[in-house]
C-alpha cells in the first residue's frame, strides 16, 4: 500500500548528563557542614558546604585594619602639606621640604590603594568559604564528610552535579550518512531524535539534534552526533546505553509491502510478482528501508501489482501458483496492503498480497 513513510537513521549512543560539574573548595580549612543529601536536587546558588570561615574572617579584620591606620598617616601627610604650601608662599620653607612631603603623600595614597586591594582578596576567600551550586542539577554520592581538612589541591572535589534535564545523548552514524544530514540545507538542520530502549519498541524520550561534530573519525569511519532532550520523566539516566532513531525525512505515499515480501539473493534484494498467468517472475528490488515489519520499495514494483508473501523458498522464476480465494484456508494477509491473499493450492504453499 501508499502510506506516508518516515525514514530513519538508526545508530547507538550513550546518554550523557547536560552539564556535570565536580565541585572543589577553592580555599583550605575545615569541611565545617555538608548541606545536602545524596542524589537531592539542587538549585543554582544553593548551599552545598561550609568551610570553616574564622581563619578568613581574621585576614579580613587585618587588612581592614591596616587601611584605617594607613589612612589616617595619609590624613596627617595631607595635613602637613597644606601648611608646607602656606609657608612656601612666605619662603618660610624650603622647595624641597615641599616636594619631600608631597611624595610621602602619594606614597601613602598607594599604600591605601593596596590595602583596599587586600580587603578585597580577603573578602574573596571569606567568600570562597561558603561552597554554592553553580548549576540546577541533583548530587551524587558524597566524596569528603564532615570534619575533615579539604584543600583546593584536592584532586577529587566535595561532589559531582549532574545536569538531569534536559539532558543529552552522543551517538555514532556512518560516514556515508553525512551527505544525508546536509538535505534540507540551512546551516543547522534540525531533525528530531528518539531515544529507545535496547528492544527498540520502548520510546524513551523525544529530542532534537543539537550538534553534528566537526570530524569523521578516521579509524572507525563515523561520524558523531549530540542531540538533547527534555526528560522530563528522568527515563534517559547519564551512563546509559540507549538506540537512536533520527528522522531524516517522511516520504509522502511510499509503497510498502511486508517484509518478508523482500527476499535476498547472490544478486541483491528481489521479490516474487505473480503474473496475470498465475506464474511468478523474480523481479529485482530496490528497499529503501525495512521498519516495523514493512518494507519501503524505492524501485521495482508498482502500486497494484501482486507479490508473494510467504513460501517462496519452493517458488523459482516462471512457476505455477494457483491463489485462493479471499476468506479461504490462510485468511487475509496482514501487515501490507489492502488487497486480499490467501493460502493457494500450489506446491509451494504461498501467500500472494498486492502493494496497493
Amino acid at each position: 500500500m501508499q502510506k506516508n513513510v518516515p525514514i530513519y537513521l538508526d545508530g547507538l549512543g550513550t546518554v550523557q548528563a547536560y552539564n556535570t560539574v565536580t565541585v572543589h573548595t577553592r580555599v583550605d580549612g575545615e569541611l565545617m557542614k555538608v548541606a545536602y543529601s545524596e542524589g537531592q536536587d539542587v538549585t543554582n546558588g544553593e548551599l552545598l558546604a561550609q568551610i570553616d570561615p574564622a581563619p578568613y574572617q581574621a585576614v579580613l579584620d587585618q587588612a581592614a585594619a591596616k587601611k584605617n591606620q594607613d589612612e589616617a598617616q595619609l590624613e596627617n601627610a595631607r595635613v602637613d602639606l597644606k601648611r608646607y604650601a602656606d609657608l612656601m608662599a612666605t619662603d618660610a620653607t624650603t622647595q624641597q621640604t615641599y616636594d619631600t612631603q608631597k611624595a610621602l603623600v602619594n606614597q601613602l595614597q598607594a599604600t591605601v590603594k593596596a590595602d583596599e586591594a587586600a580587603i578585597a582578596s580577603a573578602q574573596v576567600n571569606l567568600n570562597y568559604t561558603t561552597i554554592a551550586s553553580p548549576i540546577d542539577g541533583r548530587t551524587g554520592i558524597r566524596l569528603v564528610d564532615q570534619g575533615n581538612i579539604v584543600h583546593a589541591a584536592d584532586a577529587s572535589g566535595l561532589v559531582v552535579l549532574t545536569q538531569l534535564h534536559p539532558i543529552s545523548v552522543i551517538f555514532t552514524q556512518p560516514e556515508t550518512d553525512f551527505s544525508k544530514l546536509h538535505i534540507r540545507g540551512g546551516e543547522q538542520p534540525q531533525f528530531q531524535v528518539l531515544a529507545t530502549g535496547r528492544d527498540d519498541t520502548n520510546i524513551l524520550d523525544t529530542g532534537e539534534l543539537a550538534v553534528v561534530d566537526n570530524q569523521i573519525d578516521t579509524t572507525t569511519g563515523t561520524l558523531r552526533l549530540k542531540a538533547n532532550f527534555p526528560n522530563p520523566r528522568l527515563r534517559l539516566w547519564p551512563g546509559e546505553f540507549v538506540n537512536t532513531r533520527l528522522l531524516l525525512a517522511v516520504r509522502t505515499n511510499g509503497l510498502v509491502v511486508p517484509a518478508s515480501v523482500v527476499q535476498r539473493g547472490p544478486e541483491g534484494s528481489f521479490a516474487f510478482v505473480v503474473q496475470p498467468d498465475d506464474t511468478v517472475a523474480m523481479r529485482a528490488v530496490k528497499v529503501a528501508q525495512i521498519d516495523n515489519g514493512l518494507a519501503l520499495i524505492d524501485d521495482g514494483l508498482a502500486a497494484g501489482e501482486t507479490v508473494v508473501v510467504d513460501g517462496q523458498y519452493k517458488l523459482q522464476d516462471g512457476s505455477h501458483i494457483k491463489t485462493a480465494a479471499a476468506g479461504g484456508q490462510g485468511g487475509p494477509v496482514n501487515g501490507g496492503g489492502g488487497g486480499a491473499g490467501g493460502s493457494t493450492n500450489s506446491p509451494a504453499g504461498t501467500h500472494q498480497h498486492p502493494p496497493s
